[in-house]
């Protein structure tokens, strides 16, 4: 909750303004509530056809959702609220809320320190923690992006190349290889299909989709012909049994690639900073103080003692039982 009327990423009785940062479900949750409910309810034009997509049509109710620009600012009953781009999926935002006394609050959302811009200049900040441990270091010299693209270009030469992933990332790696000039089918089924055309019309570049469904994506497939798959992590344990297969996950911290299977790697390709990245964000944000949130891997604690430590910002995990006291 920011300010007097703000809350971002789920729904908050007495609040009526609603902020959701971006299309994953953990952050879209009581939306029919809050459409419902809430005189507002905001987010950016990608994170809304998104969430369209990913949660079904919600009818009358998707003309009561305002879309706010990166940039743009929208007044509430003497407060101003900005939307700041944050690297994460398409349409992730920062939230920056302003009183009228001048206050400035805002909540990171999630995000990867490489392209969220600007950083937000405020008094408090919130803070996603979810690698807020410094066990969460992705320190090697290896270009992931690079590995990534030279791995399934190998595995295209004995055929089909399966990638799992979640909505968003998995459209990021269709959008690394597209620019790497990998120019084999990519083929999927309906789901991540409808997402990576809302990434398309929504200027991301991804190559050439084909459904799994159809019959030239059913062919590839059942002749093991090159292409890559993409699907979701959820069908990683039915889909592409025997074939290439190559999971993206944040979640790795010791090597950048690790071999689970025969046939089977896990790339450590994320799209949340890592315990190096929080700490730089907040370090060149310069905030007066520090709030982590606990959603996530539950660092919140851990980040908290940490800023604390090495930048000297007062810090707390989110929820602590007397903002105002703790600061005072």
């Amino acid at each position: 909750m920011l300010g007097n009327w703000v809350a971002c990423d789920a729904y908050a009785e007495n609040r009526p303004v609603r902020v959701v940062t971006h299309a994953h479900a953990d952050h879209t949750g009581g939306l029919r509530w809050s459409l419902r409910e809430c005189q507002k309810v905001l987010m950016t034009e990608a994170t809304r056809d998104l969430i369209e997509v990913l949660q079904g049509p919600l009818g009358a109710r998707l003309k009561d959702i305002e879309t706010l620009e990166y940039g743009k600012s929208l007044q509430f009953d003497g407060e101003r609220l900005t939307l700041l781009k944050a690297q994460h999926i398409l349409g992730a935002a920062q939230v920056l809320v302003e009183s009228e006394g001048g206050e400035r609050v805002a909540w990171t959302g999630d995000f990867r320190l490489d392209g969220t811009s600007p950083l937000v200049d405020c008094d408090t900040l919130v803070v996603e923690s979810t690698y807020g441990s410094p066990s969460c270091r992705r320190s090697w010299d290896v270009d992931v992006r690079r590995l990534l693209v030279r791995m399934v270009e190998e595995r295209l030469k004995g055929g089909a190349v399966y990638v799992f992933g979640y909505h968003g990332k998995l459209q990021e790696v269709m959008q690394i290889l597209h620019d790497a000039d990998v120019s084999v089918p990519f083929v999927m089924p309906e789901k991540v299909y409808e997402v990576s055309r809302v990434c398309e019309r929504h200027g991301m570049r991804l190559g050439c989709l084909t459904l799994s469904s159809q019959k030239e994506g059913k062919m590839l497939l059942e002749e093991n012909l090159p292409c890559v798959a993409f699907y979701h992590m959820n069908s990683r344990g039915n889909v592409g049994l025997g074939s290439e297969r190559i999971c993206v996950s944040g979640w790795e911290f010791h090597k950048p690639c690790r071999r689970v299977g025969e046939k089977e790697h896990i790339i450590a390709l994320s799209d949340h900073s890592d315990f190096d990245g929080l700490i730089e964000y907040v370090r060149q944000a310069k905030p007066k103080r520090v709030i982590a949130e606990n959603h996530g891997g539950g660092h919140g604690e851990t980040l908290a003692k940490e800023i604390r430590r090495r930048l000297g910002i007062p810090a707390v995990a989110m929820p602590c039982k007397s903002y105002q006291s703790t600061f005072s």
